[in-house]
């Protein structure tokens, strides 16, 4: 299957969904949540084998990179990955480890490492290929784990900067 370029978008850059859980997915919207440095205020991982700690405190995905892949026909949405932060208007393809975000006024994340697909996405692929969004496979398409360098709380629509 050929795959969709990723959409770009015109409107700054900002926190589209903030998405918690009392574990595993999907992980579901809420108005605002604090940032604490283990992760958000009201999110539970299912697995702290994989997924969490502070280097793993918040997990961040772009709506763009959803969106394309809705595109290719999978049924993926905001926060069905398991992401706690869905930004758009980010030039996620850029992102790294070691670079810092900026997420409303106070809250500051330091990108750790590319997530590694868990198969409890699957449901959300086309034929169970939860791959999909392996930065080893197709770079770029990759959720983000960071850690909280500063605390605070944040509401959609806050703005992104990448500092």
């Amino acid at each position: 299957m050929e795959h969709v370029a990723l959409r770009s978008y015109p409107s700054y850059p900002h926190l589209h969904q903030i998405n918690v859980s009392n574990g595993g997915v999907p992980k579901l919207p809420v108005p605002e949540a604090r940032i604490m440095k283990d992760g958000v205020v009201g999110d539970r991982q299912r697995s702290l084998k994989n997924h969490g700690g502070p280097d793993r405190a918040v997990c961040l995905f772009s709506l763009e990179v959803i969106e394309a892949l809705r595109t290719e026909g999978h049924q993926i949405a905001p926060g069905s990955s398991g992401e706690n932060l869905t930004l758009a208007g980010v030039e996620w393809t850029t992102l790294k480890p070691g670079d810092r975000v900026r997420v409303g006024k106070s809250v500051q994340l330091e990108i750790v490492s590319y997530t590694s697909p868990c198969e409890n996405n699957a449901g959300w692929f086309l034929n169970g290929d939860y791959k999909r969004i392996s930065q080893k496979r197709h770079p770029g398409w990759s959720r983000l784990y960071a850690r909280v360098l500063a605390e605070g709380v944040v509401k959609q629509g806050d703005e992104v900067t990448i500092l």
